[in-house]
């Protein structure tokens, strides 16, 4: 058992019976009132996310997360296939599962998959990864304004915003937290 104000993302609690990451923790202090956490968590059972209130104090059952590292290795119709680097065992998981996931993932990728209770929970993918920009318009001369950027698709068919000096076929660094472009590679 843990105290609310311990939780932090990624952590597995059991939540009124049900087993459940945690997506999101935010400690907040209003003005008058004591202070409290507030939480987004997602079931592991259902897949259905819940926004929860714990008192600081609180005690929370903090359950054991195993994780797992996994090679990405190809998607198709049938859902995204994983390879484990040590038993070469090939993994499938659902477009669902992998989620937003997707738009970062290239061959031989490495993620993290996290286990609760046996059961493959969240997909943890590393806070930067590099892509290959796919197509993007040139930049207008004479745009030179501060931060001006441009659309450009990436590889996996995410579309982000790019300063105007990025080409074609340029390889370059992207946060996988916010979805933004970090610099070249």
């Amino acid at each position: 058992m843990a105290l609310a104000n311990d939780l932090r993302k990624g952590m597995a609690i059991r939540y009124n019976g049900n087993p459940a990451i945690v997506l999101e923790v935010q400690h907040r202090t209003p003005g008058n009132l004591r202070a409290f956490v507030q939480a987004v968590i997602r079931y592991i059972n259902t897949g259905k996310s819940a926004d929860v209130r714990f008192s600081s104090t609180e005690k929370v059952d903090v359950i054991e997360v195993t994780r797992t590292p996994l090679d990405f290795s190809y998607a198709d119709n049938q859902g995204f296939h994983f390879m484990d680097p040590e038993t070469y065992e090939t993994i499938t998981f659902d477009a669902e599962f992998v989620g937003e996931a997707k738009d970062y993932l290239t061959e031989n990728q490495r993620v993290d998959v996290l286990y609760v209770e046996g059961k493959a929970a969240q997909i943890e993918l590393p806070p930067a990864v590099t892509l290959r920009v796919a197509e993007s318009p040139e930049g207008v001369r004479g745009d030179s304004a501060t931060n001006v950027q441009k659309p450009a698709v990436l590889e996996t068919g995410k579309s982000i915003m790019v300063p105007l000096f990025i080409k074609e076929g340029e390889l370059i660094k992207v946060d996988t937290r916010t979805g933004q472009y970090l610099g070249r590679a």
